[in-house]
């Protein structure tokens, strides 16, 4: 069994997989809070023989969650969070959470995120503002304010470290486990006139992709000098005429 030709063909299957991931993060690079997809890279071993054979898997990919770069928009239907929380809002497919904060305020009062799905308070009701009494004022807790009345309050929900998300649409995310209200606000915080950011870092996607280009190629130049020992093996031990 030529071990070589399938370890080196595992491993593309990997980079191939890789690559893909980066492609979306650079196509991403200026969605508000849009989270990187990274993929965790691992080995299978096989018996093969006296001895063990390495192959490389697909790996298995995840959304990281670390924050991306605050803009100050002056905004004031923009907000970003500071700290481990997201927003929530209300989709087709249930409640999603996301850290882009660019929200804007329809006709009737009701608050919306840019692709226009309800930005959802702590108990997950749509959350809905007076149209006549001009901005809202938004504080830190997420206390929403219009007129020197508060009218209603952002809800920030923590999503448990060991939840695995599921992407929704650029932003979103669904976990697999519940999320929690947030109720502490001296760490978690929002911050009224700024956005976030794709947590997106450029310069490294591009280094990683020149990276994954490379070792493609050598490992497709190891197939093929593994085909070509093949070939001569056959025509060596051949039966000859």
């Amino acid at each position: 069994m030529q071990s070589a030709l399938y370890v080196a063909l595992s491993a593309q299957v990997a980079l191939e997989r890789r690559l893909n991931t980066v492609a979306q993060n650079v196509a991403n690079l200026n969605t508000g809070g849009y989270r990187a997809e990274e993929v965790k890279f691992e080995t299978i071993l096989s018996e093969a023989g006296a001895g063990q054979v390495a192959f490389s898997s697909s790996g298995a990919s995840f959304i990281s969650r670390k924050a991306g770069p605050v803009n100050k928009t002056d905004n004031p239907l923009d907000v970003a969070i500071q700290g481990d929380a997201w927003l929530a809002m209300n989709t087709p497919a249930g409640t999603v959470y996301t850290r882009d904060g660019r929200m804007q305020m329809t006709e009737a009062g009701d608050l919306q995120t840019i692709g226009g799905h309800p930005v959802l308070d702590m108990g997950g009701a749509p959350i809905a503002l007076d149209p006549q009494a001009g901005m809202p004022v938004i504080g830190r807790d997420g206390m929403i304010s219009q007129g020197g009345n508060q009218v209603g309050s952002l809800g920030l929900f923590r999503i448990d470290p060991a939840s695995r998300l599921t992407r929704y649409e650029n932003s979103g995310v669904i976990p697999n486990m519940p999320a929690a209200a947030v109720q502490d606000f001296t760490v978690t915080s929002v911050q009224q006139g700024y956005s976030e950011g794709a947590n997106v870092n450029p310069v490294m996607e591009m280094t990683r992709m020149i990276m994954i280009s490379r070792t493609f190629e050598n490992a497709a130049s190891t197939i093929s000098e593994t085909e070509s020992s093949l070939m001569s093996a056959i025509r060596a031990l051949g039966p000859s005429t």
